[in-house]
């Protein structure tokens, strides 16, 4: 097994197995509302959401959600790669008994192969009062008791899942779709690897002349983690979700929430100009 710095150079860069695609950031317009919902229980995890998006005439959205409890709740971790096809991988898949009082974390849900399909972080607790995070697997994983969601609901613009040769792994990216209605302006972003997270959205939103706006959503993986407050996280492969996100006057501040791959939990607000993208950033900007 390699150790936590495989392929970690000193400015943070993690080599992928494929070549780096142009462009590093993946936008694409359209418009959006938001919605205060409760996902359903009795169902898996997926079918709860897209029940939840199919009912408001979206087919594509990002979310918060919160409370509840997901039982069974399957999950897995990131964890180092058994070879050189990824430059990190997942863990096996854990199922707590009792399953999870969940805290909070984020959506994406979009398809993938043209079918419904979710990617969701989160920090739960399960029995005795433990905390855990990581990467819920939407299909196996059931809603006990009802979740609440913010739902930023898409149109113009969906999450799609696709072959991505730089990471070897398939994943959301943003991409057209019809317009149907009205709603706010936004752009559904999908970051690549080997950028600064705050300093991709800074530059996203200095090309496009918006100097505020909200995030919405924001599913992802950085290397390692480096907070304002001063923590570090150095085992560089991590699974992560923004908990809120803006851009002021240009800036982005960011406040996250984060497992590695020992379980490790952290959060707080990410120090600009140090956290880099591992894998994927996948969130919605709505200019303010």
């Amino acid at each position: 097994m390699a150790d936590d710095t495989m392929n970690l150079s000193p400015d943070r860069a993690v080599a992928q197995p494929g070549a780096p695609i142009a462009p590093r950031i993946i936008a694409v317009e359209g418009q959006g509302r938001l919605l205060e919902a409760v996902l359903p229980a009795g169902v898996s995890l997926l079918e709860s959401v897209r029940q939840s998006v199919a009912a408001h005439g979206a087919g594509s959205a990002v979310m918060a959600i919160a409370g509840g409890t997901l039982a069974p709740l399957h999950y897995v971790i990131p964890s180092l790669p058994p070879d050189a096809s990824h430059a990190a991988f997942y863990s096996e898949t854990f199922t707590p008994a009792g399953g999870g009082r969940l805290r909070d974390g984020c959506i994406t849900f979009g398809t993938r192969a043209g079918a419904p399909f979710l990617h969701c972080h989160a920090f739960w607790t399960e029995a005795g009062g433990t905390p855990h995070g990581g990467h819920v697997l939407p299909e196996e994983t059931v809603v006990a008791t009802p979740v609440t969601a913010r739902i930023w609901l898409l149109d113009g613009v969906a999450f799609a899942q696709n072959p991505d040769p730089e990471t070897n792994f398939t994943l959301f990216a943003p991409v057209p779709a019809p317009r149907t209605g009205e709603g706010r302006r936004c752009f559904g972003l999908r970051l690549r690897p080997n950028q600064d997270l705050c300093g991709a959205l800074e530059a996203f939103c200095a090309a496009a002349g918006i100097r505020h706006a909200r995030l919405h959503g924001g599913v992802a993986s950085i290397i390692g983690a480096d907070y304002a407050h001063g923590e570090t996280v150095a085992n560089y492969a991590t699974e992560m979700y923004v908990r809120s996100g803006r851009i002021d006057d240009g800036i982005a501040t960011l406040d996250v929430a984060l497992v590695d791959y020992t379980g490790r939990l952290s959060e707080g607000r990410l120090r600009r100009g140090h956290n880099p993208v591992l894998m994927t950033v996948e969130i919605v900007l709505e200019p303010l």
